[in-house]
């Protein structure tokens, strides 16, 4: 092989292509991996491991003042922005560095600059040719491009979490995890948030009755969160932004000191020069058949936001599609990921979380269905902590007394979705999660009630 010519090249240094580059290197095969940004990819550098650290100090806030009252006196207790910031960024500056170590460690060339192809097996980085037997595309995804006046106006969500000071009035626009998220951070950091959605209910793929439990427990803390209403324009004001709405055809402004794109992500492919490949694509990222192969140049892979899958757009399944990938290069097989039993959370506060099927998807399934919903905001692990908004929505096939779906909103339930999570993947019984003994008092002791 020549300098440049490899077994695999992985274009894009985020989870999913960093598990591909390690597996591949591991069983021997001459790997390279490309990134025109620091390596870590939005997971760890820009999206859900900051993200989680700067809610911890929203969490403290948010604690302290349920506990108002209760012996806790929160005179005084606030976040310090800066202080938090230099937090998140104890964990993130060191993750490039890291991981680039440990792709040398095992043998990868890692490589810095922008990948375009130039044949089906050939790529162009800075102005250097590279050829390689298989590629992985895993470029992640960018914003979703809209197009009211003004939208240059916005930042992402990768400017967001790099804020130096939070504003007062905030506008968030879109109804998505990203605002969710964001809002119930900036609001307990003292910032007047708004979302605005264009549909009838925030957060789609959740269970719509917690939705609308968490948007009211949003208002208690003051997230103002406009739905059935679009955004016409953004215009500056001198000082700040003037965002113009319309609902119900009525129009109305709203000020703001800071825009945020929160309206949802598409695949990252543009400037890869996929036609040159003839690698198939759209806006839900390359077209793969299932076991994750361009359907229209063999040497292509894809994995994680920037392949057309089933799987939800989740680290953890762009971590399993890149092994699954990887596997399949290696040992030139077809395997299918198994996306059953794929948890997922929106870390606002409390946390909403799901797995498995909708109750409208279940009920359309003709599913002999029993849905087990109970308010648990009287529990005793929330009156222990004096949250007031928790319920869980558990569906059960009574055919064969497996979960099929469930839905829960409150304090640790991203923890707790984890076991219905694990019944759903290895088809246990609600009779068999219930015989477990947990230890007491913790939230997983609940469980087995709210079965």
């Amino acid at each position: 092989m020549s300098n440049n010519s490899y077994d695999l090249i992985v274009i894009g240094a985020g989870m999913a292509g960093n598990a591909a580059a390690n597996k591949c290197a591991s069983a021997g095969w001459r790997v390279a991996i490309v990134d025109e940004l620091p390596y870590g990819g939005t997971c760890a550098l820009r999206g859900c491991d900051p993200k989680k650290i700067l809610r911890r100090g929203a969490e403290i806030i948010d604690s302290a003042r349920l506990m108002a009252g209760k012996g806790i006196d929160t005179n005084g207790i606030q976040i310090n922005w800066a202080d938090l910031m230099g937090h998140k960024l104890g964990f993130t500056e060191p993750v490039p560095e890291n991981m680039e170590r440990g792709l040398t460690g095992n043998g990868v060339d890692t490589l810095h600059g922008s990948a375009t192809f130039t044949g089906p097996n050939s790529l162009d980085i800075d102005g250097e040719a590279y050829s390689a037997e298989h590629f992985l595309i895993a470029t992640g995804a960018r914003p979703r491009p809209l197009d009211f006046p003004g939208a240059d106006h916005l930042i992402d969500s990768t400017a967001f979490l790099d804020l130096d000071e939070l504003p007062e009035r905030i506008v968030f626009v879109g109804g998505g995890f990203i605002s969710f998220e964001f809002v119930h951070i900036a609001a307990r950091a003292g910032s007047r948030p708004t979302i605005i959605d264009h549909g009838p209910r925030p957060l789609k793929g959740f269970d719509p009755d917690l939705v609308d439990l968490l948007v009211q427990r949003g208002e208690e803390v003051g997230i103002d969160t406009r739905t059935e209403t679009s955004v016409v324009s953004v215009d500056t004001d001198g000082s700040g932004f003037e965002v113009t709405v319309s609902r119900d055809g009525e129009q109305s402004t709203i000020g703001a000191d800071l825009v945020v794109h929160g309206a949802g992500r598409i695949s990252e492919l543009s400037r890869l020069g996929l036609e040159h490949a003839n690698v198939e694509h759209g806006p839900h990222g390359v077209k793969v058949a299932g076991h994750l192969q361009s359907t229209t140049n063999p040497a292509v892979y894809a994995a994680g936001d920037s392949a057309d899958t089933p799987g939800m757009p989740l680290t953890p399944v762009a971590v399993f599609e890149g092994k699954v990938a990887a596997s399949n290069m290696l040992k030139s097989t077809t395997t299918v990921p198994d996306y059953a039993g794929v948890p997922t959370a929106v870390f606002t506060i409390p946390e909403l979380a799901r797995v498995g099927m909708l109750e409208t998807d279940a009920v359309d399934a003709g599913i002999d269905l029993d849905v087990r919903y109970t308010d648990t905001s009287g529990w005793y692990s929330n009156y222990r902590i004096g949250e007031t908004t928790a319920a869980v929505k558990i569906l059960v096939d009574t055919s064969n007394d497996t979960i099929v779906g469930a839905h829960m909103l409150g304090p640790e339930y991203g923890e707790l979705i984890n076991f219905c999570a694990l019944a759903i993947k290895l088809g246990l019984t609600t009779r068999q999660l219930k015989s477990m003994t947990a230890a007491y008092p913790t939230v997983t002791s609940d469980l087995g009630s709210m079965l």
